[in-house]
C-alpha cells in the first residue's frame, strides 16, 4: 500500500538502505561522463565534416545542431517521465537511446542518417536531471551535497576528458570509432545503473501532459533553431524573424495551456518563485560562460604561429592544455559541499561566478603560452565546478518533491540555451572579426578577447542575479529541503511504490 515519505528516514527511501546505495554516486556520474563524451566526440573533427559526410560546411552543421535540439527537448520531458514513472527507468531510457544513436552514426557516411542518430544522441542529456533526481531521492544528507555537484559537474568532466581523447581517436583510428566509443561508454552506463542503482520508489500523481510535450518541443526547436543557424541564414533574414515570431506564439500557446492543467508538464506557477526563476536566469549565464572557453582556448592553440597569435598545437595537444577545466570541475565538487553546508548555496554560486570571472579577466592577457592556458582552464573549470554544483541544491530546495525530475530537466535546459546562445553569438564575433592568414580566414586575437569579455559580462549578470536569491536564513527549509529533509506538508502529493 503507498504511504507518504513523510514517515520515511530524510534523504533516503525506505527502499534503498545505506548499504545498498554506496554505489549510486560514481555509477550515475559516470553516466553523466557517458553523456559529455557524446556531446564533445565531434569536435577534433568539425572541420573534416563536410568532406567526410561529402556535404557542404552549412549541412554539415547539422550533425551538431540535431544534438542539440533533440537534448533540449529531452530534458524536461525525460525529467516529467521521471517524476511519473520511475527515474531509473527513464535513465535507462535515456542511455539507451543514446547507445542507439551512436551505433547508428557509426555505421553510416550519409548525412540524413547522420542527422538522425545524432538526434538519437541527444537524449541522452535526460540523463543529468534524472541522475539528480534519483540522488535527491535515496541519498542520506550527508551524502547528498558532494554527491549533486559532482554529478551536476559531471557535463563539463566529461567534456573536458573527451577533447583529448577524441582527438586521439580521430588522428590514429577511422572517425566511426568516435561513436563507437560513445556507445561502449553508453553501455557500460546501462550495465552499472542496472546493477547499482535502485529504483526510486517517489512517484508524482498526474497523467503525462502530451500535448504540453508536444507544445514545448516545437517550441524550443522554433527557438533554438534560428539561435543556432541565424549566423548561416542572417540575424534580419525572414527565416530567422519568423522562426522566432514562431517560437513566440507556440511557447506562448504552451504556457496557457500548462497553466489551465492540473498536472502541466512544467509547473509554472513554481518556475515563477522567486528561488527557481533567479536560479535558471543565473544558468543561462553559467552556460554562456562555460562554452566559450571551449569555443576559444582549443582554436587559439591550434592556429598556425604564423598567424602571429596561434600557439601551434597539435590537435592532441590543445585537448589536454583543455583537459584541466574538466578535471578542476570534479575536484571542486566535495568543496563545494563543504562551503554549501557552512554558507549555503547561494553564496557557493556566487562565489564559483567570481571565480569565472576572474579567469576570464586573467585570461584577457594570458593567451600568449600553453602552459597559460591552462591556468586559465583551471580557475575557469574551479568556478564553473561551483556555480554548476549549486544550481541543483537551489532549484531542488524551491520545489515539491514531486516535481525533483522536471525541474532539473528545465534546469538542464536553460543551461543549454546558455550554451546556444554563447556559441551562436562568439562565433558570429570571431568571424566578423577574422583576419587573413594567407589564403584563409582564421579567428583574431581580438575576436578572442571579444569572446572573454562576452563570458565576463555573463558572468557578472548571473553574479547579479544570484545576489537577489534568498539569504541562508530565509532559505532554511529550502536548503534542508535540497539535503533530503523534506517535511510532510510538502510530501502529500508524493506516493512510495512499495
Amino acid at each position: 500500500m503507498p504511504q507518504s515519505t513523510a514517515d520515511q528516514p530524510p534523504g533516503a527511501s525506505a527502499d534503498a538502505p545505506e548499504h545498498r546505495t554506496r554505489g549510486v554516486v560514481p555509477v550515475l556520474a559516470f553516466a553523466g561522463i557517458a553523456v559529455a563524451v557524446m556531446q564533445t566526440l565531434l569536435v577534433p573533427v568539425i572541420k573534416d565534416l563536410p568532406a567526410l559526410l561529402t556535404t557542404s560546411a552549412a549541412d554539415a552543421t547539422w550533425v551538431l545542431t540535431a544534438t542539440l535540439l533533440a537534448g533540449a527537448v529531452a530534458t524536461p520531458i525525460m525529467g516529467r517521465l521521471g517524476d511519473l514513472y520511475g527515474k531509473r527507468r527513464m535513465l535507462l531510457a535515456s542511455l539507451a537511446v543514446m547507445v542507439a544513436g551512436s551505433l547508428v552514426c557509426g555505421f553510416t557516411d550519409d548525412l540524413v542518417v547522420m542527422i538522425v542518430g545524432r538526434a538519437l544522441q541527444g537524449f541522452g542529456m535526460g540523463a543529468i536531471p534524472l541522475g539528480i533526481g534519483i540522488m535527491r531521492d535515496l541519498l542520506p544528507p550527508r551524502r547528498l551535497g558532494s554527491a549533486m555537484g559532482l554529478m551536476s559537474s559531471s557535463i563539463g568532466v566529461g567534456g573536458g576528458l573527451a577533447l583529448p581523447a577524441a582527438a586521439l581517436i580521430a588522428q590514429h583510428a577511422d572517425w566511426h570509432a568516435l561513436f563507437f566509443t560513445a556507445a561502449g561508454l553508453g553501455a557500460l552506463s546501462m550495465l552499472l545503473t542496472v546493477l547499482v542503482v535502485p529504483e526510486s520508489p517517489l512517484r508524482a500523481p498526474g497523467r503525462f501532459d502530451r500535448l504540453g510535450a508536444l507544445g514545448l518541443s516545437a517550441g524550443l526547436v522554433l527557438l533554438l533553431l534560428p539561435v543556432t543557424k541565424g549566423g548561416d541564414w542572417g540575424w534580419a533574414s525572414t527565416t530567422t524573424l519568423g522562426l522566432f515570431g514562431g517560437a513566440v506564439l507556440v511557447l506562448g500557446l504552451w504556457g496557457v495551456w500548462e497553466l489551465r492543467i492540473p498536472a502541466p508538464l512544467v509547473d509554472l506557477r513554481t518556475t515563477a518563485r522567486r528561488e527557481v526563476l533567479l536560479t535558471n536566469l543565473a544558468s543561462i549565464m553559467v552556460g554562456v560562460a562555460f562554452y566559450a572557453i571551449t569555443l576559444v582556448l582549443p582554436q587559439l592553440l591550434q592556429l598556425p604561429r604564423s598567424t602571429g597569435h596561434g600557439l601551434g598545437m597539435s590537435m592532441v595537444v590543445a585537448g589536454l592544455c583543455v583537459a584541466p577545466l574538466g578535471v578542476t570541475m570534479m575536484f571542486v565538487a566535495p568543496l563545494y559541499a563543504r562551503i554549501s553546508a557552512r554558507r549555503g548555496p547561494k553564496v557557493s554560486l556566487m562565489l564559483g561566478l567570481l571565480i569565472i570571472a576572474a579567469g576570464y579577466g586573467a585570461g584577457l592577457w594570458m593567451m600568449s603560452a600553453a602552459w597559460q592556458t591552462v591556468v586559465i582552464s583551471v580557475v575557469v573549470g574551479a568556478g564553473i565546478g561551483l556555480a554548476y554544483s549549486s544550481l541543483p541544491t537551489l532549484i531542488m530546495g524551491a520545489v515539491d518533491p514531486s516535481e525533483t525530475g522536471a525541474a532539473n530537466g528545465l534546469n538542464t535546459l536553460m543551461r543549454s540555451i546558455g550554451t546556444s546562445v554563447s556559441s551562436a553569438v562568439i562565433g558570429m564575433v570571431l568571424a566578423h572579426t577574422s583576419v587573413r592568414a594567407g589564403t584563409v580566414e582564421v579567428p583574431s586575437m581580438q575576436g578572442f578577447r571579444i569572446a572573454f569579455l562576452i563570458a565576463t559580462a555573463a558572468v557578472l549578470v548571473g553574479l547579479a542575479l544570484a545576489s537577489f536569491l534568498p539569504s541562508r536564513d530565509r532559505t532554511k527549509r529550502p536548503v534542508l529541503l535540497a539535503s533530503g529533509g523534506d517535511t510532510p506538508d510538502r510530501q502529500a502529493a508524493v506516493t512510495v511504490r512499495p
